[in-house]
């Protein structure tokens, strides 16, 4: 217990634990005692840990750490959508490999390389927990992109309340959605929206 206290992360996997010299067994006890809460397979979570307002997505980053929040997901966290998607929604380079996870339930959508990292930013999961996420612009653009696959009414909802909430940025829509060619439709999308 005292090796918990002192030096063990809020979230941590079984890896930083025996880093920490915790043998699996005191891993395990601790689980089944209430010390420790299994997250997903393999990643722990402090039970006297400040709360944390995404527990799921911080479980997704410690078992996808290059994976960044994408699609509903995103939208869920930016308030772009009042929708709650049924799985974390996830993004992985191209050619990388695909991650397997069961719990929490993810769907994983694979982007291209050269514009992975656009629009990358974090939010706190948990104080002090950064998780890797699109922001709001790229958000609204993915959403478009996949229109036919997660609903029309879902990508033209997140683009007005983008549209109509502080610090919008059209042209950068517009930028990303060149960048992830997806810039016709967008801004078809933009026209009808500021013709309203």
């Amino acid at each position: 217990m005292k090796e918990l206290k002192e030096s063990l992360p809020s979230t941590f996997t079984t890896e930083t634990s025996r880093a920490h010299g915790v043998h699996p067994r005191d891993l395990y006890a601790w689980r089944d005692d209430g010390l420790i809460i299994e997250l997903s397979r393999g990643v722990f979570r402090r039970a006297d840990a400040p709360p944390a307002s995404y527990p799921d997505m911080i479980a997704v980053a410690h078992r996808a750490p290059r994976a960044i929040v994408c699609c509903m997901s995103a939208a869920a966290i930016h308030d772009l959508t009042d929708e709650m998607p049924p799985s974390a929604q996830i993004a992985v380079p191209k050619r990388s490999h695909t991650p397997v996870i069961t719990y929490p339930p993810v769907t994983v959508f694979r982007f291209d390389e050269a514009t992975f990292d656009l629009g990358l930013t974090s939010f706190e999961a948990g104080p002090g927990e950064p998780v890797r996420i699109y922001d709001a612009a790229r958000t609204v653009v993915d959403l478009m992109r996949f229109r036919r696959r997660l609903g029309e009414p879902i990508a033209h909802a997140a683009l007005h309340r983008y549209l109509t909430g502080p610090g919008a940025r059209p042209a950068l829509l517009l930028d990303y959605a060149e960048a992830l060619g997806t810039f016709g439709p967008m801004r078809v999308a933009l026209d009808i929206a500021s013709a309203r």
